[in-house]
């Protein structure tokens, strides 16, 4: 059953509105762009409560562009000898192309060391149970995987010591295994072995091939220095007790297909001390991880899809992150986090671990400097419980210039230390226990379509904190939750609010032409509503429909624009201003525009 209050001149029920004639003339308003405009470029609506993610080795059909001016292409280099290494479950490894004495084999122990001044190429092939590959060398080199299954029961399968840039080349057609002991009794005192795959230097991964790495000890693939996957590759590495993949100052995705399993306490997908960039290919990480007491932080940390000690750089390709463990994130950065395109999918299930002795808390996308979003496609859920469980975080400021995000979470959806802006894009933030977007500064929004969804109680849809301000200058922005954050009347944008029963669709009509429906969640919200759109104008009369059928037009989640909205069960007329204050919803409303259903 509705009430409604404050109701004055009401449109009829028996009318269908349609928004085909729509225009705006609000000159207080930052943009003409109409939500029909601005929501037409949406062409689907996002699956944020049901998409998963899954180990997915199928190829993907890339282009290899080489860079002539980029050393990290083997095209770019030239070898002056080949020398295969065919290994021999049967017998010893084999040896061809060595006429200077570079390759010493015991058993399938195959030692490579280069003095000769020249760049060599090797290739390996072949099986073993018990051997390995280790190199030394001051030149850079091509190590060439060519059907080859090497397992070291006693450490690393391939052990990399030289410096210098090492092209690991999947051959076409080939399938590819290296598998590392759960002890690393090779090791020696003045040499690392990180990993099944170690480095001392860059390894830049290319070639059609297969790659599977099985880490029992330590690292998937490590380089001490950075490294890089080039398009065509096809690699999965599956890890219990140390991170997948590694590089000390850098992991670059250029291109390819990647597939990252770790199970260890608190290990990492992806993770360096440097910077992470991805510009292509489809990466897939998931982690299942518990988390640990850091003697070295003095508090807990948890597993994490991709850490970066340094800047997180997303410009192309997909990348699916899926984190079980209590705690655990999908990117996170121990400074700044940058999105101009692709896809990103996160999906964090743990939750807090909060004591006497610290706390750590899942994250979807976590940086501990600012977030910039410029473009892209992000859906984030976490879908544990308990304060901290947030799905876009940042320490800085975050600053959404573009792209399409989808966050839904238990505590915010998005938050930020700093100042919170929305110039452009869209936005869908749904917080089950708190405010969808919070901002521990001033908030502003410019543009784009948001859809803030908050919990109940005092939670908002949208909240700037208490000593601070929020601002809405442009976009289609809908914001619902237990409170109202209050608008600040130097808005460039007028809004309206009102009271609305879950569950309720509600179509905003001015005059005879229909600007956009909402339909309120069914659920774990309040009933303070705010609208606020570039078809608004401060101080005209707008009328709400509510319980009314809708027809045509384009969605966003629960929004619809350019639709005919049918009659309805009731109807209330409110007055649009750029001023709206906290204490209306929830309830009856006091003075200037409100009504209550």
């Amino acid at each position: 059953m509705l009430a409604i209050v404050a109701m004055t001149a009401c449109a009829s029920d028996d009318d269908s509105i349609d928004d085909s004639s729509s225009s705006s003339s609000d000159n207080n308003s930052a943009t003409t762009a109409t939500a029909e405009d601005v929501l037409n470029k949406v062409t689907t609506n996002g699956d944020i409560s049901t998409f998963n993610v899954d180990i997915n080795k199928t190829s993907l059909s890339e282009t290899l562009a080489v860079d002539e001016n980029d050393d990290d292409y083997i095209e770019n280099t030239s070898f002056a000898k080949t020398i295969t290494i065919t290994f021999n479950t049967s017998g010893s490894a084999m040896v061809s192309g060595d006429d200077e004495g570079i390759v010493k084999v015991t058993n399938n122990d195959v030692i490579a060391t280069n003095e000769t001044g020249k760049v060599i190429k090797y290739v390996l092939t072949g099986t073993t149970d018990d051997g390995f590959f280790k190199l030394y060398s001051s030149k850079k080199q091509a190590i060439v995987l060519n059907g080859v299954k090497i397992t070291n029961p006693d450490g690393a399968a391939i052990n990399n010591q030289s410096k210098k840039r090492t092209f690991i080349v999947l051959e076409d057609g080939t399938d590819n295994y290296l598998t590392d002991g759960t002890k690393y009794a090779d090791a020696t005192d003045d040499e690392d072995m990180k990993a099944c795959f170690f480095s001392e230097g860059q390894l830049i991964f290319s070639g059609k091939g297969y790659l599977e790495v099985d880490g029992n000890c330590k690292a998937g693939i490590r380089s001490d220095d950075y490294v890089r996957i080039l398009p065509q590759t096809n690699i999965f590495v599956d890890s219990s007790s140390g991170n997948g993949i590694r590089g000390n100052d850098a992991v670059i995705v250029t291109g390819g297909v990647i597939n990252v399993n770790v199970t260890g306490t608190a290990d990492k997908g992806i993770s360096t001390d440097g910077y992470f960039q991805m510009d292509g290919g489809r990466t897939t990480i998931l982690t299942s991880g518990e988390y640990e007491y850091d003697e070295e932080d003095l508090d807990y940390t948890a597993c994490a899809g991709i850490k970066a000690d340094s800047l997180i750089t997303i410009n192309n390709g997909i990348l699916n992150i899926k984190s079980t463990g209590t705690g655990g994130k999908g990117l996170n950065s121990d400074d700044k986090i940058d999105i101009n395109g692709g896809e990103i999918h996160v999906i964090t299930t743990g939750i807090r671990k909060k004591d006497n002795s610290g706390s750590v808390s899942p994250k979807g996308i976590k940086a501990d400097g600012d977030i910039t979003i410029k473009g892209g496609y992000i859906q984030v859920r976490c879908s544990g419980t308990g304060d901290g469980t947030e799905g876009i975080e940042s320490k800085g400021e975050m600053t959404i210039e573009g792209g399409t995000i989808e966050s839904y979470c238990y505590d915010d959806a998005l938050n930020c230390a700093g100042n919170l802006n929305i110039n452009d894009g869209f936005v869908y933030a749904r917080s089950t226990n708190n405010d969808a977007i919070d901002a521990n500064m001033n908030l502003y929004i410019n543009g784009g379509v948001v859809i803030a969804e908050g919990a109940g109680g005092a939670e908002c849809g949208i909240d700037a904190a208490e000593q601070y301000t929020a601002y809405i200058n442009g976009g289609t922005v809908i914001a619902v939750g237990g409170g109202m954050q209050e608008i600040a009347s130097s808005s460039k944008q007028a809004s309206i609010a009102v009271s609305a029963s879950t569950g309720l669709t509600i179509g905003l009509i001015s005059g005879s032409t229909a600007i956009l429906a909402y339909t309120t969640p069914s659920s774990n919200t309040g009933n303070s509503l705010m609208i606020s759109s570039p078809s608004l104008k401060s101080g005209s009369s707008y009328t709400l429909r509510a319980g009314c059928s809708l027809s045509g037009g384009s969605s966003f989640y629960s929004l619809q624009t350019g639709c005919t909205i049918g009659s309805g069960t009731q109807s209330v007329d409110v007055t649009a201003s750029t001023s709206i204050s906290g204490s209306m919803g929830g309830g009856g409303f006091p003075g200037g525009g409100g009504g209550r259903w």
